[in-house]
């Protein structure tokens, strides 16, 4: 039965529980009389944020829950539930949108070299939060610990179905096809839209009932 499960979702990187996918998520899963728990990864300190920050946050509130975890992530969000789905077996499935693989190598294209040396010789580097709707700094110790993270030793087999856009200029759907090429039992869904996969959130909700249903029910 869905209802014995516990629904945590993970927001974007410099976004917040308040970002669109999120509340709408909520209120489809209100809908069927199930919570969606929504986290503020950011914890008032978006200076000091890392995955691994992330990933204590959501283990200290998946030790509280009785039932299993059922993750839903965006973006950097879904990255953390990948990385949390590997070594928490309480874990049950991982519902990814638009997951941040490559994440790293996606920025250092971004930024280009010049602007990463001068984060890391400055120590911080103002990034454009959209949670916040302002310019916030953020330590270079995020990309420290982002190197010690390596995907390819993510192997766990469990119900994993990932959004991801064609037309995402953040992080490209080619990032989702190469992680799904080597693991065969997740489930990657193409659709005709960009990052925020804002046009497509029916379709999106349509295929995540069905998945949980086909899965969990």
């Amino acid at each position: 039965m869905l209802n014995n499960y516990t629904y945590i979702y993970l927001h974007g990187f410099a976004s917040s529980p308040k970002s669109n996918k999120a509340i709408y998520l909520q209120e489809r899963f209100s809908e069927i009389n199930l919570n969606l728990n929504i986290l503020d990864l950011n914890k008032n300190d978006f200076f000091n944020l890392t995955l691994t920050r992330q990933i204590h946050q959501v283990e200290s509130e998946i030790t509280k829950k009785s039932t299993p975890i059922i993750l839903i992530g965006s973006s950097f969000g879904g990255l953390t539930s990948t990385f949390l789905a590997e070594r928490n077996f309480n874990i049950k499935a991982i519902i990814l949108l638009a997951p941040a693989f490559n994440f790293l190598s996606h920025w250092q294209q971004n930024l280009g070299e010049e602007k990463l040396q001068k984060w890391q010789q400055r120590g911080n580097y103002w990034i454009y939060h959209y949670g916040e709707k302002k310019y916030s700094l953020l330590s270079y110790d995020f990309i420290v610990d982002l190197l010690e993270y390596e995907e390819k030793k993510l192997k766990r087999t469990l119900p994993t179905l990932i959004f991801h856009g064609l037309n995402d200029n953040v992080i490209p759907i080619q990032a989702s096809r190469e992680f799904v090429a080597k693991r065969s039992w997740i489930e990657l869904i193409e659709l005709d839209t960009d990052h925020t996969l804002g046009n497509v959130m029916p379709k999106v909700w349509q295929e995540t009932y069905q998945f949980l249903n086909q899965n969990f029910n």
